[in-house]
């Protein structure tokens, strides 16, 4: 029996354990990313494990969520990131460069190479046919510094594209199909790998956008065949040396299969507050729209806002709708101005910002209170867009331009307005806003720390007992951002975890930081699919800093549930989720000698307020065992 393309690459990076559904296994990790809002924590992790140079290939730090400079704290992390990046040899990206996804599926993806983020939509260049993957800022930090990565080997399943997709239906409509099929826990302890005659009538951004949203589903990664289409895509961007063919065996095993077919998928959009909330826009019907912004690292790409143009061209924007459009990179931007694209985009009556992450992580164009508001963006948690009472829609490019000339959510395929298919352009290489390290020892060059760089926490040994008060009693879904919101108002402080801290869980209950505080030892309580959204580690880190020992859920999100053990929090599944209504807020619970239970079959939590136990599996594999015995990865790697 052949092999997935995905497992393929494993193999070909695989260091230690057997590639097998749900076992461990370290690779070879050839590439890392992070970007600024997860970046300070991991370069103070990088310089905290004391090593010399990255073991990498190339890792790059790019500067493309904080960067609205309205006091010095973006500015001092961005010079921190800078200084710590040129004493390992990381090269730079500056603000302005653009959004780390886009940038590096243009400058560095490579077909069969292996790359880590601190950024869950990592999995981007999958659509080059990468194993990427996103992860937590200190897994990142150790990818850099020892070249490997640790995970569980998971499931593959193949989605079979047959066809090809009809004018206004796009590859956005692609990744929201499959979220409506498997929703937003559908793809944890899995890869998706997409194959079918219908992969050739996608360009490698409609499949980057694809495999971007993969994030959503809770997927490890996702991932595209590398073909003649990855070829004129790199050869467009100058770097057809970077090209090798790479495929599925034809008779390759699958977990799962499921088929779609791209000629019969009709424009469609998530409805708030959730990516996996779909419907046909013909279902959801014409509603009224006050904002629509186009951008982010899905939809952010040349050709996207290419169509955009083509659609605004000679035409006005409603007078009740705000537009506002992110590019995705400086060459974007440039390769628009030359072409006179951005004339009609500018005449059309739209607002052209930064190239940046921006509105898509609350870092500034909040629509008005009760709005209406179109984004070709990856999520729409509630509250996410800076506004707690806007009902956020996702759609493609397509969709939100010809929306905002109408006022109403429009499918664009009734609207009789032709759509001429775009033409692939060739892009000089620009590397003026990339500092590369300087040819000096390591001690040669001065770590640059201002005042709001704060130590990261660091928990203890485990030992004892580990008595806690219930501090939280959550919900299904509690995302990263309901742990530790993430706007224009607290990211400038990610650097600063005691000060987040403060706000953690703040729009989920205001008063669980002060309840933490006068506990000093606590416990939170969770539903299905607790942590779901980025791989921000601070969501780890806060609960840290307050005192949170443990958390029992029905199920945990991939990347949040590893924060929690490389923080040295353990993160326990109920195995009877019956067990979650039978505890409260303020209920003292329990693990007796906690070091000793971590090496048994089953652990068990007890109800001191109740005199109730619950019965937990004991999931953790061996290095996640050293890892919660010693606090955490940083006093492991010390250790040792």
């Amino acid at each position: 029996m052949g092999k997935s393309l995905a497992y393929k690459i494993l193999e070909n990076h695989l260091l230690e354990g057997t590639l097998y559904a749900g076992e461990e296994i370290t690779i070879k990790m050839d590439q890392t990313l992070t970007q600024d809002s997860t970046g300070t924590m991991v370069y103070l992790q990088l310089e905290a494990m004391e090593v010399e140079k990255i073991k990498t290939e190339i890792s790059v730090a790019y500067i493309d969520h904080n960067t609205l400079q309205t006091g010095f704290e973006n500015a001092d992390d961005h010079e921190f990131i800078k200084s710590v990046a040129q004493r390992h040899g990381v090269l730079f990206s500056k603000p302005g460069n653009g959004i780390c996804h886009q940038l590096h599926l243009e400058n560095y993806g490579k077909p069969g190479k292996t790359l880590l983020g601190s950024d869950s939509h990592t999995p981007t260049c999958g659509g080059l046919g990468m194993i990427a993957i996103g992860a937590g800022g200190l897994d990142v930090a150790v990818a850099m510094a020892m070249g490997t990565y640790t995970l569980t080997v998971p499931k593959v399943v193949q989605v079979k594209l047959n066809g090809s997709l009809k004018p206004w239906s796009s590859a956005k409509d692609v990744i929201l199909k499959v979220l409506q099929i498997l929703t937003v826990k559908g793809g944890v302890g899995k890869i998706i790998e997409y194959t079918g005659d219908g992969v050739k009538s996608l360009s490698v951004t409609d499949r980057a956008t694809i495999t971007n949203m993969g994030a959503e589903l809770g997927a490890t990664t996702s991932i595209f065949p590398s073909d003649e289409n990855t070829l004129s895509y790199l050869t467009s961007q100058g770097r057809s040396e970077d090209f090798s063919p790479l495929s599925a065996d034809i008779d390759a095993h699958y977990d799962e299969t499921i088929e779609i077919d791209l000629s019969e998928l009709k424009p469609h959009a998530a409805k708030p507050h959730s990516p996996d909330n779909v419907d046909s826009i013909e279902n959801i019907g014409e509603i009224k729209i006050d904002q629509v912004a186009i951008g982010s690292c899905t939809n952010s790409s040349y050709s996207d806002l290419m169509k955009v143009a083509q659609i605004l061209k000679g035409k006005q924007v409603h007078p009740d709708v705000s537009l506002v459009i992110s590019p995705g990179s400086s060459k974007i931007l440039k390769k628009l101005a030359e072409n006179g694209a951005l004339a009609d985009l500018i005449g059309a009556g739209a607002r052209i910002i930064e190239n940046a992450c921006g509105p898509c992580i609350g870092m500034g164009q909040s629509p008005r209170s009760g709005a209406v508001s179109l984004r070709t963006f990856n999520r729409n948690f509630k509250g996410r867009s800076g506004t707690n009472d806007a009902m956020v829609y996702l759609v493609s490019p397509e969709t939100a331009a010809i929306s905002a000339i109408f006022g109403v959510l429009k499918d664009g395929s009734t609207t009789g307005e032709d759509l001429k298919q775009i033409e692939e352009v060739n892009f000089e290489k620009n590397d003026n806003f990339i500092v590369y390290p300087p040819s000096l020892q390591k001690s040669e060059i001065p770590v640059v720390m201002g005042p709001n760089i704060k130590p990261f926490p660091r928990n203890t040994t485990l030992q004892g007992d580990l008595t806690t008060k219930v501090c939280l009693h959550a919900g299904d879904n509690i995302t990263t951002d309901d742990i530790m919101p993430s706007d224009s108002r607290l990211l400038p402080y990610r650097s600063n975890v005691p000060h987040l801290a403060n706000y953690c869980f703040e729009k989920i209950d205001k008063d669980f930081a002060s309840r933490c505080k006068e506990a000093v030892s606590c416990s939170i309580v969770g539903g299905e699919n607790y942590g779901q959204g980025s791989s921000r580690e601070h969501a780890a880190l806060a609960p840290l800093h307050l005192g949170v020992k443990f958390v029992l859920a029905k199920s945990f999100a991939r990347i949040h549930r590893s924060n929690l053990i490389n923080s040295g929090i353990l993160p326990l599944v109920f195995n009877d989720s019956a067990d979650y209504s039978k505890i409260d807020l303020g209920d003292e619970l329990t693990i007796k000698d906690a070091a000793k239970q971590i090496n048994l079959e089953k652990i068990t939590v007890l109800n001191i307020t109740k005199n109730q136990e619950y019965i937990f599996d004991n999931t953790f594999s061996e290095i996640e065992k050293q890892l919660i015995l010693a606090g955490g990865k940083i006093n492991l790697i010390k250790s040792n």
